[in-house]
C-alpha cells in the first residue's frame, strides 16, 4: 500500500513523487533504503492531487504541510498547486522542499504559480560551489547549481519565507560560505546534519 502522507512531529508531510532531478549520494534512495522514520515511501504509481487530497485529512490540524517525499514534488507542478491551494482554503499552512530546479525544468518561472498558495520555501543548496555541488547531487541537467542559485535569488520576491540548506558532515562542503551565499540572496540558512531526516 502506497504511504501518500506521513507524520513527522506536529507537520504531515506529502509524498507526490519518486523522481528527482538529482541523485543525491547523501539520500536514503540512492542507497536502496526507502523508509523515513518508520515510513515505507516507494510508490507503486503516481499519486493523483485528489488521491493525495483524499490522503490528507484535515489540514489546519497540523502545523504545516510538507510536500517532500523520495522525490521532487515540484515535477508534478500542477498537481502540487491544486493540493496546495486546497491546504490553503481550508486553513492549512504550505512549505514544499525542493532542489531549487523548477524553472530549469519547466524552462519558465514557475515563482508566480506557487505564490498564492505556498507559505515557504525550503531549498537544498547543499554546497558553495559547483564543483562539490555535482559531486553530491550529481544532477542530471547540467547548470543545475547555478539554476538553484538562480531561483534562490528570484524566490523572497514571490514567497515570503525562503530558506536554504545545506548539510553539516558532508566531505568538502563549507556550511559557512553556503551561510554567506544564502545571505547574499536575500534568505534564511539552516544547517541540517548528516543522516538526520524531517
Amino acid at each position: 500500500m502506497n504511504t501518500l502522507v506521513y507524520d513527522i512531529g506536529e507537520s504531515r508531510y506529502i509524498n507526490l513523487s519518486d523522481r528527482c532531478t538529482l541523485r543525491c549520494q547523501f539520500c536514503p534512495k540512492t542507497h536502496d533504503e526507502l523508509r523515513v522514520h518508520d515510513h515505507d515511501l516507494r510508490l507503486s504509481h503516481r499519486p493523483t492531487a485528489e488521491d493525495i487530497i483524499e490522503a490528507l485529512g484535515n489540514p489546519a490540524q497540523y502545523s504545516e504541510i510538507v510536500f517532500c517525499g523520495f522525490g521532487e514534488s515540484t515535477l508534478r507542478l500542477k498537481e502540487l498547486v491544486k493540493i496546495a491551494r486546497f491546504v490553503k482554503t481550508h486553513g492549512g499552512r504550505v512549505r514544499v522542499n525542493t532542489d531549487g530546479l523548477a524553472n530549469l525544468v519547466n524552462k519558465r518561472n514557475v515563482l508566480p504559480e506557487l505564490a498564492d498558495s505556498v507559505d515557504a520555501l525550503c531549498i537544498s543548496m547543499n554546497a558553495q560551489n559547483e564543483e562539490i555541488y555535482n559531486r553530491h547531487c550529481q544532477p542530471s541537467i547540467s547548470g543545475s547549481y547555478q539554476a538553484m542559485l538562480a531561483f534562490l535569488k528570484l524566490a523572497p520576491h514571490y514567497i515570503d519565507d525562503v530558506t536554504a540548506t545545506a548539510i553539516n558532515g558532508l566531505e568538502g562542503v563549507d556550511i559557512d560560505a553556503c551561510e554567506k551565499l544564502a545571505s547574499e540572496r536575500g534568505v534564511k540558512f539552516r544547517r541540517r546534519e548528516l543522516d538526520v531526516v524531517g
